[in-house]
């Protein structure tokens, strides 16, 4: 998660430490004024501009959510390159005003302790909020990038809290920081996100169409790159930086960073070269930065604001605020009514919560409470109108006397927009969609009848909903031959070497049977066995000892597990050759009967996710060992055939889902990598060897790879048609 975390945490820190200073600045110097009394409006106004900064993101994040596909690429590109233009404009203010922008706030709260409480929250609010608008748009930005907000929230909190703590430091001069160096350090850091952030939104703009060159790349390398590798989500977590990339992505990347780096860099070797004094152990500006000067005793070294009990020093700069003995005169009139302490705070407080709910719940159009779609064989798809683009949410009410299963279509393509499964007579489920321009319809499927299309209805604006182009038997027809062929081969296969294995057991050569064994058991482990896919026959090939009353000593504990128990328990053949000789029977007959078996074509979809499914759970926990320590061995059996059906399935994917086969690659190579590692010579390291680093990477690979596979039986799902 790091690599996500850590461009928010630079932000979260740089941000944080520019916000906090700002703060230290406005509490000394009203300390210094002696006008502690004033403290709360300085608060009142902090707490305003936070409470605003997170309002922000919830308008950005509920606005993109209620926007169609393209619509959220075309805001998410807009907003990075927004966000960008906020970083670069920050890092070269700081850059230029650090030495001096402390003076100025201090001339600022001076001015407004003389105007009223109003205009001290408004100042302290001003001063912090443009940190606090900067941070949740770059927090938002990156999190979209990320695909996940975990990482970027736990990195801004991160950084947030450590700023805040060095901000107590240097107010307290117990730190010695040199704020000019940290500034720049860190503005060179950020320079260099915020170029990945701008190709990453260039490429948002380009799949929002509002940019062009979405499919001329200036490089792929997503057949040769592992996008799983460590080093691979460092770089696209960090710098954004992707195996493909368009040439729009890659000119903007490398233009930003030449240009503004060269101006950066430029710019403080200038600033350093200008004659411009310095302290020892410090940036001359480091002081200021924070206090807009010091005691004449105090360490050259130290940045920090003077603390509230020390009184103003001799050397204080004619600009200096009033002393505690001369406070500022604040005109009052014996009209005046004296408002409730708390009605300021909760005011700026509650003003932008309240104003965020509301953009929110303008953003979620819904239907009206008593709209509700009909679903049945006479009512399909009545009370259905022309909806609003974005994300809806249609009431799916069954009047009819049979379940259905219903469906939002485009009536030209078949393609489906959402499902409802099982919707039961008279019961109402949600379907959720997004609606972009295009033509729609209702398809409802009673259980045991006839499908119904509704009328369909037009909606206005530009394309861009996502939808799934619905598989029919007959184009799972040749998939299903395929992958047939394939199974009848490595069932031939099988039959020769069950029988060896059995004529090794046979002659007593049981050295020679372990080996043999472990060649025949990953044939039949890469024919794809998941769920009963060869009906008994799996039970008697390759059956778990798992609530047999007598266990593995059990009488119908039989097949490759028992053999691999026997072998690997010192049991003398004579013991085994039974058994042995049963396995290559059972698989001579499995042979025989696979050809007539019924095998569904809606389940081979299924397989691409179910094979590696049972694999973490027995394989990879060690629960199918019996003793040979070949579980990872059986894992990549089953990696094997898991690729044999991505490869006949993969015409069908290609055009449904183009990034999930390059997505689905990418995890197998990183898992068939680890299992390489794991393999060495004719030996495997056996699971429970394993050291608690290489089991959670290679779980955490099966994981992903099951994740990344997840959608297939959805986007492969046969579905009745009209």
């Amino acid at each position: 998660m790091w690599d996500d975390a850590f461009p928010s945490f630079l932000i979260g820190l740089r941000e944080g430490l520019e916000a906090g200073l700002i703060v230290s600045v406005l509490v000394a110097t009203l300390v210094r004024a002696g006008a502690r009394s004033r403290l709360p409006q300085v608060w009142t106004g902090v707490l305003a501009a936070i409470a605003l900064s997170m309002s922000f993101g919830a308008v950005l994040t509920f606005t993109a959510a209620s926007l169609s596909t393209t619509a959220q690429e075309a805001f998410g590109g807009t907003l990075s390159i927004v966000a960008v233009a906020f970083v670069t404009a920050m890092v070269f203010w700081m850059r230029r005003s650090a030495r001096g922008f402390a003076g100025e706030i201090k001339e600022k709260v001076t001015e407004a302790l003389a105007m009223g409480a109003g205009v001290l929250v408004l100042t302290s609010f001003l001063a912090v909020g443009r940190e606090g608008l900067e941070t949740a748009l770059f927090l938002w930005t990156t999190a979209r990038a990320a695909n996940e907000s975990a990482g970027p929230v736990t990195g801004a909190g991160i950084g947030l809290v450590l700023a805040a703590a060095l901000c107590w430091g240097l107010y307290r001069r117990v730190l010695r920081i040199n704020l000019t160096r940290f500034f720049t350090a860190t503005g060179v850091v950020l320079i260099v996100i915020a170029a990945g952030v701008l190709g990453y939104g260039l490429r948002d703009l380009q799949e929002g169409t509002v940019l062009p060159g979405g499919t001329a790349y200036a490089f792929d390398l997503s057949g040769s790159v592992d996008a799983g590798a460590w080093y691979s989500t460092l770089l696209q977590g960090v710098l954004n930086l992707t195996p493909a990339m368009t040439w729009l992505q890659v000119t903007g990347y490398v233009g930003y960073l030449a240009v503004v780096m060269t101006l950066f860099v430029r710019g403080v070797r200038e600033r350093s070269g200008a004659g411009v004094p310095a302290r020892a152990g410090a940036g001359a500006g480091a002081d200021e930065a924070v206090a807009g000067g010091k005691r004449a005793d105090a360490p050259p070294a130290v940045p920090s604001v003077t603390p509230p009990a020390a009184p103003p020093s001799a050397t204080e700069p004619p600009s200096a605020p009033p002393s505690a003995a001369e406070p500022p005169s604040v005109p009052t009139t014996a009209s005046t009514r004296r408002r409730p302490a708390w009605l300021i705070p909760v005011a700026v407080v509650a003003v932008p919560a309240l104003l965020a709910g509301l953009v929110v719940a303008l953003a979620h159009p819904k239907p009206a409470a008593g709209e509700t779609i009909a679903v049945s064989e006479t009512d399909c798809g009545q009370g259905f109108t022309a909806p609003e683009p974005g994300r809806q949410d249609f009431l799916m009410h069954n009047t009819g006397n049979q379940t259905s299963e219903v469906y939002l279509i485009d009536p030209s393509s078949n393609a489906v927009y959402g499902e409802i499964e099982g919707l039961a007579p008279g019961t109402t489920r949600d379907l959720v969609a997004t609606v972009a321009g295009g033509t729609y319809a209702w398809r409802c499927v009673p259980a045991d009848g006839r499908a119904v299309t509704s009328k369909a209805v037009r909606v206005g604006g530009a394309a861009g909903a996502h939808a799934v182009v619905p598989v029919s038997e007959r184009d799972l027809a040749a998939p299903l031959k395929a992958y047939r062929a394939y199974v009848d081969r490595g069932l031939a296969t099988l039959v020769t070497q069950t029988r060896k294995l059995s004529d090794d057991i046979r002659a007593g050569r049981l050295g020679t049977a372990r080996a043999d064994w472990l060649t025949a058991h990953r044939t039949y482990a890469s024919l794809g066995a998941a769920y009963g896919t060869f009906e008994d026959f799996d039970q008697k090939i390759d059956g778990r000892p798992d609530g047999l009353p007598g266990g593995v000593h059990d009488k119908d504990f039989t097949g490759f597990l028992r053999i691999e128990y026997g072998l690997w328990h010192g049991e003398p053949a004579s013991g085994l050759k039974g058994v042995a000789h049963q396995l290559a029977e059972d698989s001579a007959g499995l042979r025989k009967a696979f050809p007539h078996q019924d095998f569904d074509s809606s389940d081979l979809p299924l397989r691409a996710h179910e094979i590696l499914e049972n694999t973490l759970q027995f394989e990879l926990t060690g629960d199918t060992d019996q003793g040979s320590g070949t579980g990872l061995a059986t894992t990549d059996a089953n990696l094997a055939g898991t690729r044999e059906l991505l490869l006949v399935l993969k015409p069908l994917l290609t055009t449904r889902a183009p990034r999930l086969l390059p997505t689905v690659n990418a995890d197998i190579a990183r898992l068939q990598k680890l299992l390489d590692s794991a393999h060495h010579g004719t030996g495997w390291t056996p699971v429970d060897r394993l050291d608690r680093a290489a089991k959670a990477r290679l779980d955490g690979a099966t994981g992903q790879l099951l994740e990344d596979l997840s959608p297939v039986p959805d986007l492969l799902e046969v579905r009745k048609s009209a």
